[in-house]
């Protein structure tokens, strides 16, 4: 079998556990630290170039063999992306209805607390809120699935699954794509202070986990990191939807 990584690349490292965690430390730690900064300030602009990074991360290093080999690929199984994009808008309703019934509006609910980020003008014409909504919507199916699909289940995934195989992997992937989700919520900042909401954060990163799985599932069975990147876009235009008009 080809080796995966380019060839400036093989002098130094190798497509593994090892690979798959600094790339996990170098750009986890840094996008946790943004993102909490960014909740503070309220200034979401470096975020964008987290994810634009991200996406580029599998490109740098890897081959065209690499590429492939972690779902970097056309499909033809053009049936399964659309049930990817259905099943990941269907997790993000059911996320919004778990969290109305458990906190309403509160902002234990993580869609509110989310949503605070996005700035809603009070008072905002219908016009003007439909669109704003489709800005923030076309943002929100391209940016973060992108980058963090072809991060995490991509070149993460592929790295950890050629040391400990595809479950396992898709475990690893599925923690770190939940434990950094904590920044996005559970960790927040209200009344210029900062505060832990233990129950709902372990909520929010255990629905984090379990749609990180059900975006590998989806890569699977489409034989493509497509697959993953529609269902992601389906999960984040359900989440902004939400935000935008049931709230």
């Amino acid at each position: 079998m080809d080796n995966e990584l380019r060839n400036f690349w093989n002098r130094y490292f190798r497509l593994n556990w090892k690979f798959g965690l600094s790339l996990l430390l170098i750009v986890c730690i840094p996008r946790f630290i943004l993102v909490l900064k960014a909740n503070e300030t309220g200034n979401y602009s470096l975020i964008g170039l987290v994810m634009f990074i991200s996406a580029l991360i599998p490109f740098i290093f890897l081959n065209k063999h690499g590429l492939k080999q972690i779902g970097i690929k056309k499909t033809r199984k053009l049936k399964i992306l659309g049930y990817a994009l259905i099943a990941g808008l269907a997790f993000s309703l059911l996320l919004y209805f778990l969290g109305i019934g458990l906190y309403g509006h509160s902002y234990e609910n993580w869609y509110e607390y989310i949503g605070k980020s996005y700035n809603i003008p009070d008072g905002i014409s219908a016009q003007g809120k439909k669109a704003m909504f489709v800005v923030m919507a076309i943002t929100g199916m391209t940016f973060s699935p992108i980058g963090e699909e072809l991060f995490f289940r991509g070149i993460v995934h592929g790295s950890f699954a050629n040391s400990i195989g595809d479950k396992k992997a898709s475990i690893v992937d599925s923690l770190a794509f939940a434990l950094t989700h904590i920044s996005h919520f559970g960790l927040v900042f209200l009344n210029n202070r900062w505060d832990f909401y233990l129950v709902p954060a372990l909520i929010w990163v255990t629905s984090m986990f379990a749609v990180s799985i059900l975006f590998f599932q989806v890569k699977k069975r489409a034989k493509s990191i497509w697959g993953a990147v529609l269902c992601h876009s389906g999960f984040n235009l359900g989440m902004i939807y939400c935000i935008f008009y049931l709230l």
